[in-house]
Parts: C-alpha cells; sequence; structure tokens
C-alpha cells in the first residue's frame, strides 16, 4: 500500500509539471537527472541524407542556433524498432518542418557489426519513413558518439539546446513530455 501511495505520488508530481524547466528535468521516463556540457563535434564521416544519397558528413556547427536532436541506434537492437524508432517518427513528425530543430539518427556500433552495417541505415530511414540524416558511426571497437556523449547503448537520445549544451542523454524519454517541452522552444 505504501508503494502504491509513493507511485500516485511521483505521476501527480510529474504531471503537474508546467514551466519549460520542470519539463525539461522529466523528459526522461524514470526521472533520472540532467545532463549538461558542451556538445562535442560529431566525428561520424559516413552519412544518407533526407533521401537515402549517399552525402558529406554533418557537423554540428552547420546548425548553430538551432535545437539538435540525434537518435542513436543499431539495426538489429529490438527496443530501438519497438519503442525508440517510433519516438523518433512521432518527434520528427511533429517539428521537422519547424527551422529551429535539426534531426539526425546515427547508427552507433559496438557490436554486431556484421548486421549492424552501413547498408542497413537507408533501410531503416525507409521503413519508418523518416526524411532525415542517418550516419554509419562504427567507430573502432565503439562508436565514436558513444565515446564522445558516454552514451551506454541503444537506442539513446540526445538533445542539444541552441546554445550547444547536451541538455538530455538517455535510453528513455516520455514523447509526450519531450513534445511539450519542444512545442515551447
Amino acid at each position: 500500500m505504501k508503494l502504491l501511495s509513493y507511485i500516485l505520488i511521483g505521476f501527480l508530481w510529474m504531471t503537474s509539471c508546467s514551466s519549460n524547466e520542470d519539463i525539461k528535468n522529466n523528459i526522461m521516463e524514470n526521472g533520472q537527472e540532467e545532463t549538461i556540457q558542451k556538445a562535442p563535434e560529431l566525428r561520424v564521416d559516413q552519412w544518407i541524407d533526407a533521401n537515402g544519397e549517399k552525402t558529406d558528413p554533418i557537423r554540428l556547427a552547420d546548425y548553430k542556433g538551432k535545437f539538435k536532436i540525434i537518435y542513436c541506434f543499431q539495426h538489429w537492437c529490438p527496443g530501438c524498432h519497438s519503442v525508440g524508432l517510433p519516438s523518433l517518427k512521432r518527434l520528427v513528425d511533429e517539428f521537422n518542418e519547424n527551422d529551429k530543430f535539426a534531426f539526425f539518427a546515427v547508427q552507433t556500433v559496438f557490436e554486431g557489426q556484421e548486421s549492424n552495417t552501413y547498408e542497413r541505415i537507408a533501410e531503416t530511414q525507409e521503413k519508418y519513413d523518416l526524411k532525415i540524416p542517418f550516419g554509419h558511426d562504427p567507430g573502432n571497437d565503439r562508436s565514436t558518439i558513444m565515446e564522445d556523449y558516454n552514451t551506454r547503448g541503444t537506442p539513446w537520445f540526445i538533445f542539444i539546446d541552441e546554445s550547444d549544451h547536451v541538455i538530455f542523454a538517455d535510453y528513455h524519454i516520455n514523447t509526450d513530455r519531450a513534445i511539450e517541452f519542444l512545442k515551447k522552444i
């Protein structure tokens, strides 16, 4: 009974958040603390554009003043397909026409190199009808994004504000809260 009371209090507290700061602090499903650091430049060299065509490497510096959302995945990751990519699709559908935002998906390969290949990014892009750039980050033994952003697997979302600070980085997002927060930008 005590546990049920704590869950109810937590739910009521989370649903009562209304300020930008409250929403920013509660984008995550599990109430973890937000992460704030200067966003390192991307070191991903293999990219396709929104139409699935090979393109030059994406650099965050080219998106100064925009709110940037990077989604990290692996093609063979069940959680990426069941939760992460549908969440990304909702975000992209909501904000892709808004020039304040830039979306990127990057396959951060840290295992299964034979399955998580460059060719698979176009397949994933097409499957979810995501008209955003996709990158392939095989790194050496670990992807460069995993090294630079201290990600711990996939699926993983990284939110970078207009001043190039990482304000969110984690496995889980509350997509509804993220949309609510982003609408206020």
